[in-house]
């Protein structure tokens, strides 16, 4: 995924509200979107380099988006967390994730469970239907460790439910923990922050839920799902 227009840098001066970030510019002090709604742990602190992205639509109320902060000093991450469908559906289509590959028609946003919507459902003649979650990590990491979720989730945890019994009915179901950061060699569960979802995670994969992991290579041209990871669930 290539960003259209060049990003703006700049750093950062608060994240308020989850959904506004201040950020500091050569041309004076913006006011952007922010489209993560966790806890941005590690990603969110005043001074960070960060890179902004034009609103296509001139009339948007915020016309910046937030898309990249500088965790650590070279390591970049994708904090739009509205973007990580989009890459995992390009790496997908693009034969980068072998687990996934034989499926010719991708759907995003189909309903199923209770109520919800599953991210991508992956769809080839004389195979059942793949459901494919997708889940955004950006937590900060130790020792290559990247971890989710960064918050209490229990909508993560309603999604898992629902992939088990996607399982239960004959169907094929993965979690997909889009990494975007570079800095991550393994993921895995955040029981510090969430035990509930650790558990929850841990009933889905004894129930036949699959998990991957796809890391990403950053930069403030574009993100892209390089290389695959391993998920440990100790």
């Amino acid at each position: 995924m290539h960003f259209p227009t060049p990003l703006q840098p700049g750093h950062l001066i608060r994240r308020y509200n989850r959904f506004l970030a201040d950020v500091e510019t050569s041309g004076g002090i913006l006011t952007a979107h922010c489209p993560n709604t966790g806890s941005m742990m590690g990603c969110a602190e005043p001074g960070m380099k960060v890179w902004l992205s034009p609103a296509a639509n001139p009339a948007r109320k915020l016309a910046w988006t937030w898309e990249l902060a500088e965790a650590e000093p070279g390591v970049l991450v994708g904090v739009h967390t509205g973007r990580s469908n989009a890459l995992v559906r390009e790496a997908i289509e693009s034969g980068r994730v072998a687990a996934l590959g034989g499926y010719p028609r991708i759907r995003g946003e189909v309903k199923y469970g209770a109520n919800s919507r599953v991210d991508l459902l992956l769809e080839a003649d004389g195979r059942p239907p793949c459901y494919v979650e997708v889940k955004n990590v950006t937590a900060a990491v130790q020792d290559g460790i990247g971890h989710f979720p960064d918050a209490v989730t229990l909508r993560g945890a309603k999604h898992l439910r629902e992939l088990a019994g996607m399982v239960a009915a004959g169907h094929r179901a993965v979690l997909a923990f889009c990494v975007q950061r570079e800095d991550v060699r393994e993921v895995r569960p955040a029981d510090h922050i969430d035990p509930a979802y650790g558990r929850a995670l841990r009933e889905a994969m004894a129930a036949g839920v699959e998990v991957l992991a796809l890391g990403a290579t950053v930069s403030p041209a574009g993100i892209e799902l390089s290389r695959m990871l391993p998920v440990h669930v100790p």
